[in-house]
């Protein structure tokens, strides 16, 4: 029966996985044509990718302990699939935040076991280079040794043409105070035609590539991400993945790669310019995996965006060729604007958890992806470091509370301490 199984796959399909297995390079056509497979062909795609990431990395799936730090979200840019920015005298909503406000997020990242965080904000027309300079400064007076993850191509774009500096002494500007990687975020589409649409004013293709490139020649390490599920097509897609594994290619600047779903809920792209409404399961997965194999062996770590897709469909991109879940977050504003409702924080624990359930190995990483701790066994797990929050009892153990606190003669708050262990059964 296996032998019937394996016959129904597509023959051209079956031989592109043989050849991705075999770690034969495939072409961008043959990304296009792997990103339109359904039934039989999708599943064979799915495990071919699992087995690659479990040759690649192994049984191990990594996370870091994050905090995003959005300093503000006014923007001027108007991308059509932002629901973030803010104008600058939207009194309501607007936010700038000062270093002290900054530093305090810090510090609370630290506090829960952070070793990066990762900062990024609107384009505001009233700052110029040296505001982000000074925000590392302050942050790395305060925390030397917190990685500071910050500033996406558009972001250093608008910062280097204030600057009146070659690019790569602006970057190197940067670095000398305190950037240690940046998020190849602003990315999107690699194609023009596409970008024109998604954001007119924002940074073409050439730039954006001319930014990550000049980062890498100077050492300075980026992410590398790509936005679906609105206009584009497959081979928009895979032309995409394309020019991120030749840049990688020529400089190995890349620490990995994060499919980014489209989040439609919130913002013209959708509402008013008519796009799909985000990314089926399907493309979900089918994306992490051409990631997989058509990205290795240049580039090896494939990241799960659990903002997008939620806990579940995270782990089943974690069998489908991802081998990283991400980070914790602490807060999350970007997505959320837009309408994602999977939550701002995602703590270490609950990553371990969500890891084993899959039989696989829980690895906390650096930015840089070494490794921090790898927890094989649960019992020798810290104890959690998120802050305790009260919570309302409702139902049986509501209950069972009243029915204490009326023995006792000591009235409640209404509110307890989240339990350490189960409540008894129901009366």
């Amino acid at each position: 029966m296996l032998d019937q199984l394996t016959s129904a796959v597509s023959p051209d399909v079956r031989g592109l996985l043989e050849k991705a297995l075999e770690k034969r390079e495939l072409t961008a056509k043959d990304a296009e044509r792997l990103l339109t497979v359904h039934g039989l062909d999708f599943h064979a795609l799915i495990a071919a990718a699992d087995f690659a990431s479990r040759e690649d990395c192994g049984d191990d799936v990594t996370y870091v302990v994050c905090r995003n730090i959005n300093f503000t979200n006014v923007c001027y840019v108007g991308c059509s699939f932002c629901g973030f920015a803010r104008h600058k005298d939207d009194a309501a909503e607007a936010f700038d935040r000062t270093h002290a406000e900054i530093l305090a997020k810090c510090e609370d990242a630290v506090r829960r076991g952070a070793t990066e965080v990762c900062i990024q904000g609107g384009i505001h027309p009233n700052k110029d280079h040296t505001h982000y300079r000074d925000i590392l400064r302050a942050v790395k007076s305060a925390y030397p040794d917190l990685h500071i993850h910050a500033y996406s191509p558009e972001e250093i774009d608008f910062g280097h043409k204030k600057s009146g500096m070659k690019l790569s002494e602006y970057l190197q500007w940067l670095v000398d105070a305190g950037l240690g990687t940046m998020p190849g975020t602003a990315a999107e589409i690699l194609d023009d035609e596409v970008r024109d649409i998604l954001s007119p004013k924002k940074l073409k293709t050439a730039r954006w590539i001319e930014i990550i490139k000049a980062a890498h020649q100077i050492g300075l390490r980026s992410t590398s991400t790509l936005m679906y599920g609105h206009i584009e097509k497959p081979h928009h897609i895979a032309a995409h993945l394309d020019i991120l594994r030749e840049i990688q290619k020529e400089t190995g600047g890349f620490t990995e790669f994060v499919p980014l779903g489209f989040i439609h809920e919130r913002n013209l792209l959708y509402n008013l310019l008519g796009s799909r409404p985000g990314p089926s399961m399907e493309e979900d997965l089918r994306i992490i995996a051409v990631s997989r194999l058509f990205l290795r062996p240049w580039i090896k770590n494939v990241q799960v965006s659990w903002v997008k897709m939620g806990h579940k469909l995270g782990q089943m991109a974690l069998s489908a060729g991802a081998n990283d879940f991400g980070g914790t977050l602490m807060e999350e504003s970007i997505s959320r604007e837009s309408g994602a409702d999977f939550g701002e924080n995602t703590p270490a624990e609950e990553f371990r958890r969500l890891i084993r359930e899959l039989g696989r190995v829980p690895v906390e990483r650096t930015t840089l992806y070494g490794v921090v701790q790898r927890f094989e066994d649960p019992a020798l797990d810290p104890p959690s470091r998120e802050p305790q929050k009260a919570v309302e009892l409702s139902g049986p153990a509501r209950w069972r509370k009243a029915i204490d606190e009326a023995s006792t003669g000591r009235p409640g708050s209404g509110a307890t301490a989240l339990p350490s262990a189960p409540l008894s059964a129901p009366l």
